[in-house]
């Protein structure tokens, strides 16, 4: 036999191995989506998510009246996409409600900023989105209102894109913060609407006007023929990640307004969200533990309860490189560890970033985790995609 034809015989001989290789990495990936379920993961989200910070004069006028105010909200994230392909995988939405279009099209910061003698900013609604009817995406009404996505429509199509593009991504949870009140810093701000029950039919509404049925985790699909939300969680009933890959997670931020989406859907029969539940309620799936202690949130999370926590607010931890609520967070067994910082979007003023090693988008859960679970499965590390 020739030399060029050994070479060529251990080629094939190479390819195929690797291409074994390659295929029972696939299989044993296969294999683990059948018995890791979505509250056996933990992944990285980031905090009002949508937020563009302040345009300059909006920010000198925060400056020089209200800099402690500032200091809180003194953080930028990227269009969701961006977050989406650098690893988080929990997003944080505010919504008004603005039944007839209009509300919020008119900011009166921008008046603030003529009589103080600043420049005009530039338009923060140069298409004229916040003159339609439909729940729209801001932080406070007539101070911080400059978002990346302006709408919810526009927010929920930007991760839905994302999504098909993406088809095997983990499942995305949208935390959707309902917002009603005033601003102390503008007493003029306009009044929010309220979230009543037609209201938030709306919102459900909204939601599946960009999501199909099948695109989405709702509670009917964990409750199954369980008497209550409550006892099908408390029996495991999370879907696997095999069900789970390419879909979408809704959830409520508000607690107080619970019992009115509540209100004719026990158990959340026919809604969307998954509500920021009191433990033991018959809607509790999923609950906050934004502050909470590692053993409080590990407590619920061995009871099988969804998890949100957060390892940063307000921008303190980032300014002065203060690591100790993060690492409790991380340490826990919080499904979901929300921060101003992801990896992708790291601090301006210390070097601190909320990430797994090696670039994980996601780990298997500290407490949860079944036997075997390999975290390098989950999805491709942020720096192989």
């Amino acid at each position: 036999m020739t030399i060029s034809k050994v070479t060529q015989i251990s080629t094939a001989a190479l390819l195929f191995a690797m291409g074994g290789m390659a295929l029972a990495q696939e299989t044993t990936a296969a294999e683990q989506d059948q018995r890791v379920h979505i509250n056996q993961i933990q992944v990285i989200g980031s905090h009002n998510s949508y937020h563009a910070g302040f345009a300059p004069s909006a920010r000198k006028y925060m400056e020089m009246h209200y800099p402690k105010g500032l200091h809180g909200l003194d953080y930028v994230h990227a269009p969701l996409a961006d977050q989406l392909s650098g690893g988080v995988r929990q997003i944080e939405i505010d919504v008004f409600a603005d039944t007839k279009g209009g509300r919020f099209a008119h900011p009166a910061i921008m008046e603030t900023l003529a009589k103080a003698g600043l420049p005009a900013d530039p338009d923060f609604d140069p298409k004229h989105e916040m003159e339609k009817p439909g729940f729209k995406v801001l932080h406070m009404q007539d101070l911080d209102v400059r978002s990346t996505c302006m709408t919810l429509v526009d927010c929920l199509t930007d991760v839905r894109t994302w999504s098909k593009e993406h088809p095997q991504h983990l499942p995305i949870f949208i935390l959707i913060e309902t917002k009603e009140g005033k601003v102390r810093e503008m007493p003029n701000a306009v009044e929010t609407e309220p979230f009543t029950a037609p209201v938030f039919d709306a919102l459900d509404k909204e939601i599946r006007s960009v999501f199909k049925p099948e695109e989405m985790i709702t509670p009917d699909d964990v409750r199954g023929d369980a008497a209550t939300l409550v006892e099908a969680v408390h029996a495991g009933k999370w879907p696997t990640l095999a069900q789970a890959r390419g879909k979408v997670v809704f959830l409520m931020d508000q607690r107080h307004v619970e019992s009115i989406y509540t209100s004719g859907h026990p158990s959340l029969r026919g809604r969307v969200l998954f509500t920021n539940a009191e433990p033991g309620a018959p809607d509790a799936a999923f609950t906050e533990e934004n502050e909470g202690s590692l053993a409080e949130i590990d407590g619920l999370v061995k009871q099988g309860y969804l998890v949100r926590t957060r390892a940063d607010e307000s921008t303190d931890q980032a300014r002065t490189d203060d690591t100790t609520r993060r690492d409790l967070a991380l340490s826990s067994g919080a499904q979901m560890v929300s921060t101003d910082y992801p990896p992708s979007e790291p601090s301006k003023w210390t070097k601190y970033v909320v990430s797994f090693p090696d670039g994980l988008v996601a780990r298997c859960n500290p407490v949860t985790k079944p036997a075997g679970c390999v975290d390098s499965l989950l999805e491709p590390a942020i720096n192989a995609h």
